[in-house]
C-alpha cells in the first residue's frame, strides 16, 4: 500500500506543473551524452511524449555532433573545431545533412512507436530556418549558418494539427545554401520566435555553479543578472560559457523560464518540470 500512496503523491505534486503550462510551448534542446546510448534515447522520448499527452505543446531540436564526427572518420577525414564550432566544408557539409536527418527520423519513430504522432523537419523547410554565413572571430569555418529569421508558421501548423514536431538544424542562406546550424542556437531562436513557456537543455554537466570546483556551490536557481554577473567574475568557464549566454539571449528575447539539465540522468525532464525541487539549474527574470 506503502507503493500506491508514493505514487499517489508524486502525481498529486505534478498537478500543479500540469494545469500551470497546459497548452504552453516548451522547447527541448536534445543534444550531448543523452543521445549516446538507446536507454538515455528512450527516457528522454517518454519524457516529451509525456508532456504532450498530458496538454504540453512541446517541440525538440536536436543535435548530432557526435554521430557526425564519427561519419567524418569513417570516411578518412579528421573533424575540425573553432571555438567549439565545426569546420564545415562542403564534404562535411554533405556527410552533417545526412546523419542530422538519419537521427530526425529516428527520433519521430521513437515517438510515434509510444502513439504520438510526430513529424520530423530540417530548417530548410517551408522556409523554417534564414541563416548567413557565420564566422569564428573572423575565421572562415565553411558551411556555418548564423540564424537570421525563424518562420514559425511551419511549426505552429504542426502543433495546431497535434503533431509534436522534430527539428534538424540545417538551414538555407537566400541564395538556397545549405548550412549546418549549432543545435543550441537553432534551439534559442525557435525558443524565442515562439515566446516559449519554457527551453530546456539537455547537457552533459549537473547545472550551473557559482565555483566549477566546488560542488557545495550548485545554483538550483538563478536570474539573468546573476548569470551575467558570473560571466563577468570569470567564473564561467569551459563548454557552460556559449550555453548560458545561449540561454540569457532566450530570456530576453521572451522565453518565460529556460533550464539547463542533465541528459545522463534518467527522466531528467519530468524531475525538473514536475517536482518541487527539480534537479537542474533554472534561469529566471528578475521578478519570477
Amino acid at each position: 500500500m506503502d507503493k500506491y500512496l508514493q505514487k499517489a503523491k508524486v502525481l498529486i505534486e505534478a498537478l500543479p506543473y500540469i494545469q500551470k503550462f497546459n497548452r504552453k510551448i516548451i522547447v527541448v534542446k536534445y543534444g550531448g551524452s543523452a543521445m549516446s546510448s538507446g536507454e538515455l534515447q528512450k527516457n528522454v522520448i517518454e519524457d516529451v511524449t509525456l508532456l504532450k499527452l498530458v496538454g504540453f505543446k512541446p517541440v525538440i531540436v536536436h543535435g548530432g555532433g557526435r554521430e557526425i564526427s564519427r561519419w567524418v572518420e569513417k570516411v578518412g577525414m579528421e573533424p575540425a573545431f573553432v571555438n567549439g564550432l565545426r569546420v564545415t566544408d562542403e564534404e562535411t557539409m554533405e556527410i552533417a545533412e545526412m546523419v542530422l536527418n538519419k537521427v530526425n527520423k529516428s527520433l519521430v519513430q521513437k515517438v510515434q512507436e509510444l502513439g504520438v504522432k510526430a513529424v520530423g523537419i530540417s530548417g530548410k523547410d517551408g522556409g523554417l530556418l534564414e541563416v548567413e554565413k557565420k564566422y569564428s572571430d573572423g575565421k572562415d569555418i565553411g558551411f556555418v549558418g548564423e540564424i537570421k529569421k525563424v518562420n514559425a508558421k511551419v511549426i505552429y501548423d504542426l502543433l495546431e494539427k497535434d503533431f509534436l514536431p522534430i527539428i534538424a538544424p540545417i538551414g538555407l542562406d537566400k541564395e538556397f545554401q545549405t548550412y549546418n546550424i549549432n543545435a543550441d542556437d537553432a534551439a534559442c531562436a525557435i525558443a524565442k520566435e515562439m515566446y516559449a513557456e519554457k527551453l530546456a537543455f539537455l547537457t552533459d554537466i549537473e547545472g550551473v555553479y557559482r565555483y566549477p570546483d566546488d560542488k557545495d556551490t550548485f545554483l538550483p536557481k538563478i536570474t539573468v543578472k546573476e548569470a551575467e554577473a558570473l560571466m563577468k567574475e570569470g567564473l564561467i568557464g569551459g563548454g557552460m560559457m556559449p550555453k548560458l549566454k545561449s540561454c540569457i539571449e532566450a530570456m530576453k528575447g521572451g522565453v518565460r523560464r529556460v533550464h539547463i539539465l542533465d541528459g545522463r540522468i534518467p527522466h531528467c525532464i519530468l524531475l525538473e518540470i514536475f517536482t518541487d525541487k527539480g534537479i537542474g539549474t533554472a534561469i529566471v527574470s528578475q521578478n519570477d
